[in-house]
């Protein structure tokens, strides 16, 4: 591993203390020390990495109503559904995208605060609301309870040496983020007439920059507030319904002020909404540091025929200022989305402004490559490459997916030119269908999880792949291995690692989403008998992940 892409890696897992210019609500976080593997070293110094025996025999495809894993994994539930997390509040509904920041690493005590998105919830499970009643219908009371769902959790955690993993019920550290916290949008321009957002909710995936911070992605967003239609009048948009009609109890909160990346500093809960990426389904935001402190963040745009984008700053640390660009990945090349830059722009929006907000619009005109549902982004900590799940595009015909890799022509990232290919393709070569969701290992090794739909699973052509499930990439044997497998209708999502490899956090999101009533539910998982089901966060470990380690098991 080459030293830049290490000590970037490092920084992922939130070891640094680096100081940024306009980062100082983001304050750094603990330096947690290196993970203590079994490796030994030459008479220079060097780590000589110990040939690891793969150990994971695989599952074959499963239906049943549980989460099953691989021989020598087991996995305890940390967080839940409606679990107190602090005096005042509960643990949200469909948690997504985790992310662990030590505070303390050794033998005796693990601790560290874990950031959860709550991606959406449903009505049904919240308060009852019928499948095909309309939203118009919801009382203020509903509505508001469907806000506090969303958004985000805050957890202080540890481990002792012999325990499990448990929550500090009384750490102040403990908070929830929702659809009714205050959000400053970080530009120098009002969005939509406001400066401040009401909540933050579609929090799909995200990322962590390299002071420590955590960045959750705004992604399905018209589905809470509605979305606005530009075709006709751009002064005075049409504004087009929601799903859950949110619109009809909160009229000023409009679409405009939703779809960014928000960063989260998970020390305070502060937050702000980072204008500068862009407006647009964001799955992910992942943050590469160039060796003179500017940042690359690569973010995808999660619907079918959208695109990737890159922002590049042009100050060290700074999430503000820069340029962002879209990817024409048939030419291999990033387009500037710069105002200035672009006569074809200034010919369709008044400002750079309104490039932001109408981003998909702009990334078109420009001759961005439309791709197959961009969602997860990760960087392959042995070559640096970039990967980017594309889950799928059923109208297109693809219902596989595939892992694509994008080999950026600058070791830096900060280079405009990139020649993309197909990493892994779903099918039955490989044994996967829809990949999402993705996480390296620190020996290197590639996670993901599928995302098959839950009201797709089981049928053609979908039949043999059972229920969504993690996977592990074996590389030397270029084989893909299945080593757990989710309840009925659930999806995986989230997986991140501890620094020390031996833990894996990993989301359990959305079980028994296509039960048509209370009365008909499809999954009682976790609690079992008839109970209603809940989403919830687990941690995985086991002999066969201290063996992928270096541990002696």
């Amino acid at each position: 591993m080459k030293e830049q892409n290490r000590r970037s890696f490092l920084q992922f897992l939130g070891r640094t203390g680096l100081a940024v210019s306009g980062a100082s609500l983001f304050t750094s976080l603990e330096s947690c020390g290196e993970p203590q593997h079994n490796k030994g070293y030459t008479e220079t110094g060097e780590k000589i990495e110990p040939k690891i025996e793969f150990p994971f025999k695989g599952l074959a495809a499963k239906t049943e109503d549980q989460l099953l894993l691989d021989e020598g994994l087991e996995y305890q539930i940390l967080a839940k559904w409606q679990d107190e997390i602090s005096p005042k509040d509960k643990f949200g509904f469909n948690n997504d995208y985790t992310a662990y920041i030590p505070l303390q690493q050794g033998p005796d005590l693990q601790e560290g605060l874990l950031w959860v998105n709550h991606e959406y919830l449903d009505p049904l499970f919240v308060h009852g609301f019928a499948r095909k009643a309309d939203p118009k219908t919801k009382t203020k009371e509903a509505i508001d309870q469907e806000l506090y769902e969303v958004g985000g959790s805050i957890l202080h955690i540890q481990k002792t040496a012999d325990g499990p993993w448990t929550i500090k019920q009384d750490s102040d550290y403990n908070r929830r983020l929702n659809g009714f916290t205050e959000i400053p949008f970080d530009w120098p321009e009002a969005i939509a007439g406001k400066k401040v957002a009401m909540g933050t909710f579609g929090n799909c995936a995200g990322g962590v920059t390299p002071w420590g911070s955590i960045l959750t992605c705004e992604e399905n967003y018209q589905f809470y507030y509605g979305e606005s239609d530009y075709s006709q009048d751009a002064e005075q948009p049409k504004r087009i319904a929601s799903a859950y009609g949110w619109e009809h109890k909160y009229p000023d909160n409009l679409p405009e002020h939703y779809g960014w990346v928000v960063e989260v500093n998970i020390k305070s809960g502060k937050a702000r909404k980072l204008v500068a990426l862009g407006r647009c389904a964001h799955e992910c935001a992942q943050v590469h540091e160039a060796s003179d402190g500017r940042l690359v963040v690569y973010t995808g745009d999660d619907k079918n025929d959208e695109h990737i984008y890159k922002f590049i700053s042009s100050q060290p640390g700074s999430l503000t200022e820069g340029t962002l660009y879209v990817a024409n990945t048939e030419k291999g090349e990033w387009l500037s989305l710069n105002y200035e830059e672009q006569p074809i722009l200034q010919e369709h929006f008044k400002d750079q402004t309104e490039v932001l907000i109408r981003l998909r619009e702009a990334a078109k005109l420009l001759g961005a490559t439309p791709l197959n549902r961009p969602e997860d982004i990760e960087f392959d900590p042995q070559t640096g490459n970039v990967l980017i799940t594309l889950t799928n595009n059923i109208p297109k015909g693809d219902y596989m997916g595939q892992i694509l890799k994008i080999e950026e022509d600058s070791e830096d990232k900060t280079g405009l030119k990139f020649k993309a290919e197909a990493f892994l393709t779903g099918g039955a070569d490989f044994g996967f269908a829809c990949p999402d969701n993705m996480a390296f290992d620190p020996r290197g090794n590639l996670w993901f999880t599928s995302d098959i739909s839950g009201s797709k699973i089981g049928k053609a052509p979908y039949t043999p792949y059972g229920n969504n499930s993690l996977f592990v990439y074996h590389q030397a044997e270029d084989k893909v291995i299945r080593v757990a497998s989710a309840p009925k209708d659930a999806e995986l999502t989230g997986p991140y690692f501890t620094p020390d490899g031996r833990h894996l956090f990993l989301s359990v999101q959305h079980p028994g989403e296509t039960s048509p009533s209370l009365e008909e539910l499809t999954s009682h998982w976790p609690e079992g008998g008839d109970s209603m089901p809940r989403s919830a966060v687990v941690v995985i470990s086991g002999p066969s992940l201290d063996k992928l380690m270096g541990y002696n098991s």
